[in-house]
This record gives C-alpha cells, sequence and structure tokens, in this order.
C-alpha cells in the first residue's frame, strides 16, 4: 500500500519521484527542510521505501544512493524521441517567425506614429550619446594614468627580482602548495572513479540513452567544460622536472 501523500513517506517519496535522479539521504534531508522534518526520520523513510520496493537503492560502502523505480515512468522511444525533437524544433521556427512578425510591426507603428523629422533627430542625437559614452573625460584620463604607472612599476620590480635570480616562491611553502595540489588531485581521481562505478551500475539496465538521461540530470562531465584531469595531474610532475634541469 502506497503511502499517505501528507506522511513523511508520502512527502520523501514524492520527492524522490520528482527528482527522478540518484540521491543520498542529505540530498533528501536538505530539499525538505520547509517540512521541518529530521534527518533520522528521512533516512527511515527511504530505508522503509527501499525495503518495500516503492524506490531503488544501491550501497556504496557506508553511502546509500537512492533512485526512482524506472518502470513506473512512461519512457519514450527512439522513435517517440525523435518525433518529440522535430516537434519542438517546428514550434522554435514557429516562435522566432512570430517574434520577427511582431518586431517588424512595431518598427511600422513606430514609423507611422512619428514624423519623419522627429526620427531623422532621434538617430542623430543616438549617434551622439554613443560617441560621448565612448569617449573618456579628463578625470578618467588622469586615473587610467596613475594606474597604468602602478602596473609598470609593479612589472619592473618583478623583471628586477627574476633578473637577479632571487627566488620567487620559499622552498617550504612551495612544498606545502604542492602537497596540497597533490591531495587535491588525489581526491579529483578518487571522485572520478566513485561517480564512474555508480553511473555504470544505474546506467546498466536502465532503457534510456546515456547521453540524454546524463543532460536530462544535469550532469556534465570534465571534458564537457573544458576541464582536462590528465593536464592538471601533469602540472605538478612537469614543475619537478623543470626544478631538476
Amino acid at each position: 500500500m502506497p503511502p499517505k501523500s501528507d506522511s513523511v513517506e508520502g512527502i520523501v517519496l514524492s520527492f524522490v519521484n520528482e527528482q527522478n535522479r540518484p540521491l543520498n539521504s542529505q540530498n533528501v534531508a536538505d530539499a525538505l527542510q520547509k517540512y521541518n522534518l529530521k534527518k533520522t526520520s528521512i533516512q527511515k523513510a527511504l530505508d522503509s521505501l527501499s525495503d518495500s520496493g516503492q524506490i531503488s537503492f544501491k550501497e556504496y560502502g557506508k553511502q546509500k544512493i537512492y533512485l526512482a523505480r524506472q518502470d513506473q515512468f512512461n519512457i519514450a522511444n527512439a522513435e517517440e524521441l525523435d518525433q518529440m525533437k522535430k516537434a519542438n524544433s517546428k514550434l522554435q521556427e514557429d516562435l522566432e517567425v512570430q517574434k520577427k512578425a511582431i518586431s517588424e510591426v512595431e518598427a511600422e507603428d513606430l514609423l507611422i506614429s512619428c514624423p519623419k523629422h522627429t526620427l531623422f533627430v532621434m538617430n542623430v542625437l543616438i549617434a551622439e550619446v554613443r560617441v560621448l559614452q565612448s569617449n573618456l573625460t579628463l578625470a578618467e584620463i588622469h586615473a587610467k594614468e596613475s594606474r597604468l604607472k602602478t602596473e609598470v612599476r609593479e612589472m619592473e620590480k618583478k623583471l628586477k627580482i627574476l633578473s637577479e635570480g632571487t627566488p620567487l616562491v620559499d622552498p617550504e611553502e612551495r612544498k606545502k602548495v604542492e602537497e596540497t595540489y597533490l591531495e587535491k588531485i588525489n581526491q579529483w581521481r578518487k571522485r572520478k572513479r566513485i561517480f564512474k562505478d555508480l553511473w555504470n551500475s544505474i546506467t546498466e539496465n536502465s532503457p534510456k540513452d546515456e547521453k540524454e538521461f546524463k543532460e536530462e540530470l544535469g550532469i556534465e562531465y570534465d571534458e564537457d567544460v573544458g576541464v582536462s584531469f590528465q593536464a592538471f595531474s601533469e602540472l605538478l610532475s612537469n614543475g619537478k622536472k623543470r626544478r631538476m634541469q
């Protein structure tokens, strides 16, 4: 029997189904703060729902990941998805046509309501304002000159330090930074592995297309945002090689 909609289990079940993405108990507790539910009661509800088969879950060490049952959703097949995409593209085209038509009508109304000499004066004034906005005032010129002089002095100081061969970074400080960097790289590598295992487990029996499922959940890989884990990993080793040369 499904839980009542106003019970803790009902609220949690409704939220998990609405999200339809991997969640842990903290995710659910944070999202349902408006109901003044304690994390312990939410955890209990999640366990009860998973035990009764109303939601799915996977265990990763001490971590439990919950997910809505996929067999309850009417998932479109490839042909239906293709038809939906085509319909969406057609609607986008129709919207652009409507926007263009509205713009043309508004422009015609403006021409009708304003005499030609008024429009000419307006265009001249707009052009003059744009020219004035692009020019600096005397005060702005002095401020920019002062800022540039300060930047030149700073660059000259750095150039002098470099030409004298003075170490820019204390060796102990460099060591601390490298250790912190290495720790972050290791955490990054570990989290990538955990995500890969979790993602493979979730998608191995899912009828959804993996790429579309990823987009639906708002998941982005490092490569999607132009980040290379390999490049960041090699930074530290490259720095050590340069110091040894």
